[in-house]
């Protein structure tokens, strides 16, 4: 049984048995795995906080062919865990990142782009956190913008992003300043003249601001004033292409809607 070592951020764990947890990570050598942390639940545990969610760190690990789970021996941090550091609307944030990954990354895939990203958008998410920059106790700007990146990115990487700048149903282009639309039923948007009565609208400037990120990495976009209302109708779109490729709803999205 060989040994492993990999660099990785946690996704999920769950309990499993009286003192053991089933832990979901997204390595940058083998994509993501599950493993077995034996004993973790107990007091004396040697993991710490290096199981904490979406912490990054080197998992060592032990790995056979023929079974499905790892079995983890240890986790060290390699920097401190947002989590500890994040109050609640920005730990709501958090969830929503992990669940995403969790529920849209294939297992044993290594993934290098989608490691990045995930890299990128925790990193500007920490950097907010350490200045200290808030809205007054709702999710910050600085994470609107880290999660609008990141689910934007996410959906361009696994191939769900349709044209931005036509409509499906006619091929017709959509001009700079025309207002697309979107709904449940088609994979693309639509122009005015063939939505429905259910679709939702994406403005111009939204959709100028996802082309801006796609072309743009995140610590270089352009400063700009970040709220909840901010490309709102945007990460609508998007959560919907994300939650039709997994099939189900968000669980944390109904809750990061709150804010």
């Amino acid at each position: 049984m060989p040994a492993r070592e990999s660099e990785a951020f946690i996704l999920r764990t769950y309990p499993f048995g009286e003192a053991d947890l089933i832990v979901s990570y997204f390595t940058r050598d083998l994509g993501k795995l599950r493993g077995i942390a034996k004993g973790v639940r107990r007091p004396k545990s040697r993991f710490g906080a290096g199981l904490e969610r979406l912490s990054h760190v080197k998992v060592f690990y032990y790995q056979k062919h023929t079974v499905e789970l790892a079995r983890i021996d240890k986790a060290e941090l390699l920097d401190p865990p947002l989590t500890m550091r994040a109050d609640y609307p920005v730990s709501v944030a958090l969830d929503y990142i992990a669940e995403v990954a969790e529920e849209t990354l294939p297992e044993h895939e290594p993934d290098d782009p989608h490691y990045r990203l995930l890299a990128l958008a925790l990193e500007e998410i920490s950097a907010g956190v350490t200045g200290s920059k808030s809205n007054g106790g709702g999710v910050p700007g600085f994470v609107w913008r880290a999660l609008t990146y990141f689910s934007l990115w996410t959906v361009r990487l696994g191939g769900w992003l349709p044209p931005l700048h036509v409509c499906l149903e006619t091929g017709a282009a959509l001009e700079p300043g025309e207002t697309a639309w979107f709904d449940r039923a088609h994979e693309g948007l639509l122009s005015a003249e063939v939505k429905s009565a259910s679709s939702w609208p994406l403005s111009p400037e939204s959709r100028a601001l996802a082309r801006e990120m796609l072309r743009t990495s995140l610590p270089k976009l352009p400063e700009r004033e970040w709220n909840r209302e901010t490309a709102r109708d945007l990460r609508r779109f998007l959560d919907q292409r994300l939650e039709a490729h997994i099939e189900k709803r968000l669980k944390t999205l109904r809750v990061l809607e709150h804010f």
